[in-house]
């Protein structure tokens, strides 16, 4: 890893990251899979730890540290074989959280910013919806004026922490052009804000997911987050962030998978010898293990971009679509090496193939990415 990328701090921070791991997560982690949440004890624990706050003032009792080091929680945290706790805590921290932080008022972010930093409040972010995903431009939801408020109606759907967030940023259009939306606060308990339902998933099982119901939700004027028709242009701009996130899930990810499967095919015996004195698979192991540290290269190398003001939006595409195909190749190729035990909930690698496929899709589409890479040629 180039010096750059490798600073004593980062080292620091992967440390105490593993140690929380193996403390408070991996042996709790098959409960929270059954009860579908992440207990929020275990959130406040890492708001306390400053896991939650690392890119954000001080006043507000952030780090204000840069997008290397947010990078490297990332990659630490998605350490865990977890991936519903994993994307529980990177929406909070790096895909609805920083909407505030980029946008806020000094008034908002003095009323939210330091519980959402402190764990005490959990944020999630509203955009897709029935016929909204990749493609923010077909969102129903309004925002209509009322005096000097908003009235919001609409359905959001595949919100991750939407069933147990305190506090939502919410897209809606605000006006008839294609991108006309804004961006908005609101807590849990608004009238009309509702659960409309939690939604079973193939994986991620202890994230909670939901559709979430806007029913002539009265907010006042500082409700606003951001200037007002502006909101789609603030998504576009998060989501290299939260792109960049999902890429380290999706290497963490790799890693692990990668790690598992040496120490199983070293002790895994067929045909008279373990399945590491196998040449064809030792070799597929070591092909995989390359891809993922190419990718852990490109990925960090964005992440720098960012810190240098760099425009990122055709590599973060790329990142994206690279990185969630490459989870797919590489946590199933390892599994394939598991044999029968591979394909039971009870070993790892079963969680991670089952938890690695949503990446070639949420936060934008495989396909989505690479238009969004050829339209910049």
């Amino acid at each position: 890893m180039n010096h750059i990328y490798h600073l004593p701090e980062h080292q620091t921070l992967r440390d105490q990251m593993q140690r929380f791991l193996e403390r408070e997560v991996e042996p709790f982690g098959l409960e929270w899979e059954k009860a579908g949440k992440v207990p929020r004890d275990v959130l406040k624990k890492m708001g306390q730890a400053g896991f939650f706050g690392l890119m954000y003032e001080s006043e507000y009792g952030g780090a204000e540290a840069d997008a290397l080091t947010n990078l490297v929680f990332a990659e630490s945290l998605s350490q865990s074989t977890f991936a519903g706790f994993i994307v529980s805590v990177l929406v909070h921290t790096d895909m609805a959280s920083p909407h505030l932080h980029h946008a806020g008022t000094a008034a908002q972010k003095a009323k939210y910013l330091p519980s959402l930093i402190a764990g005490d409040t959990i944020s999630a972010v509203a955009m897709t919806e029935p016929g909204a995903g990749s493609d923010l431009s077909g969102m129903r939801s309004t925002a209509k004026r009322d005096g000097d408020g908003w009235v919001l109606n609409g359905t959001k759907l595949y919100i991750t922490n939407g069933v147990h967030a305190n506090v939502y940023f919410i897209a809606a259009k605000t006006g008839e052009g294609k991108h006309q939306m804004s961006m908005f606060i609101v807590e849990k308990g608004t009238p009309g804000f509702s659960v409309g339902r939690s939604l079973d998933k193939t994986g991620w099982l202890c994230s909670d997911t939901a559709e979430l119901v806007l029913d002539n939700v009265r907010l006042g004027p500082e409700a606003l987050l951001g200037e007002q028709d502006k909101g789609f242009y603030a998504l576009m701009k998060n989501l290299q962030t939260e792109r960049i996130a999902l890429a380290a899930m999706a290497v963490g990810h790799c890693q692990r998978a990668i790690e598992l499967t040496l120490d199983y095919v070293k002790q895994r015996q067929a045909f008279g010898k373990s399945l590491w004195d196998m040449q064809n698979i030792r070799q597929r192991i070591a092909m995989l293990d390359a891809k993922t540290r190419a990718a852990r290269q490109f990925m960090y190398h964005c992440a720098w971009s960012v810190t240098q003001d760099h425009d990122i939006v055709q590599e973060v595409s790329m990142l994206k679509a690279l990185t969630g195909e490459l989870v797919n190749e590489v946590v199933g190729g390892c599994q394939q090496f598991w044999g029968g035990m591979g394909y039971m909930r009870e070993a790892p690698i079963e969680r991670l193939w089952r938890d690695a496929r949503v990446l070639a899709i949420g936060g934008g589409a495989t396909e989505v990415m690479l238009e969004e890479v050829a339209k910049r040629y």
